[in-house]
C-alpha cells in the first residue's frame, strides 16, 4: 500500500495495555485487503485470568510466548478466528486481540466472504467478522507481521491514534475476574466498533 510503513518490532516489544490503544488507526492488511484498526483489546499473560496464557504455555498458545510482533490467530466458540498481535518480551505471552476494523482496500473481496452481513458496516464490526472479510485464518497463525511472511501485515500511514479513545472493560468474559479489567479500547464514534456498552 502507497504511503503505508510496516509497523517495527519495537512498537510491539511492550505491554499489551500500551500497545493495544496505539494500534488504534493503524492499517491491518491481508493480501489486496485492507481495514483501519478501530476497537483493541489486552491480554496480559500470568496476571490475566482472561488471556489464554495465564496459565502457562501449550501447543495452542505457544506462538503467544514467541517474538513480539507475530500474529496469535485462534478459534473461538468453534466458529471465529481471532487474530492477536504478540506484545512484549519473549516468554510473557502477552498479545492484543484486533475487534473490529474499518474497511479500506478490497470491500468488493470482503463482501461476498461476508453473505451475512446486510451492510458495509457489519463486514468487520467484531473479531470473527473482520478475520472472514480479510481472509486470516490459522493459514496465518505464528506469520510474522514485520516480514510479511505470509502476506499479512500491520502498517502505519500516519493517521495518530485518538487523543482520547473510549476505554471500558473487555467483551464476554462471563463470571471470570478479569471482566472487571478496563483493557478495551476504540475510537470515539466509529460505526464500526463492534459494541458501545461499559464505557468508562
Amino acid at each position: 500500500m502507497k504511503g503505508v510503513r510496516r509497523v517495527p518490532r519495537s512498537f510491539y516489544a511492550r505491554d499489551p495495555r500500551e500497545v493495544a490503544p496505539e494500534l488504534l488507526n493503524k492499517v491491518l492488511v491481508c493480501g489486496s485487503r485492507s481495514g483501519r484498526i478501530v476497537e483493541t483489546e489486552a491480554y496480559v499473560g500470568d496476571i490475566d485470568p482472561g488471556a489464554h496464557s495465564y496459565r502457562g504455555k501449550t501447543p495452542r498458545t505457544e506462538v503467544m510466548f514467541g517474538k513480539p510482533g507475530r500474529l496469535y490467530v485462534y478459534l473461538s466458540y468453534g466458529m471465529h478466528w481471532c487474530c492477536n498481535p504478540v506484545c512484549g518480551p519473549v516468554g510473557t505471552g502477552w498479545a492484543v486481540l484486533i475487534r473490529a476494523v474499518e474497511p479500506m482496500l478490497g470491500l468488493d473481496e470482503m463482501r461476498p466472504l461476508r453473505p451475512k452481513a446486510r451492510r458495509d458496516v457489519d463486514l468487520t464490526n467484531g473479531p470473527g467478522k473482520l478475520t472472514q472479510a480479510l481472509g486470516i485464518t490459522d493459514v496465518h497463525n505464528g506469520a510474522d507481521l514485520v516480514t510479511d511472511d505470509r502476506n499479512v501485515w500491520i502498517g502505519d500511514d500516519r493517521t495518530p491514534p485518538p487523543h482520547d479513545p473510549v476505554v471500558t472493560t473487555r467483551i464476554g468474559f462471563g463470571k471470570n475476574p478479569a471482566r472487571d479489567y478496563p483493557w478495551r479500547w476504540f475510537v470515539p464514534d466509529n460505526p464500526y466498533v463492534s459494541r458501545r456498552a461499559g464505557a468508562r
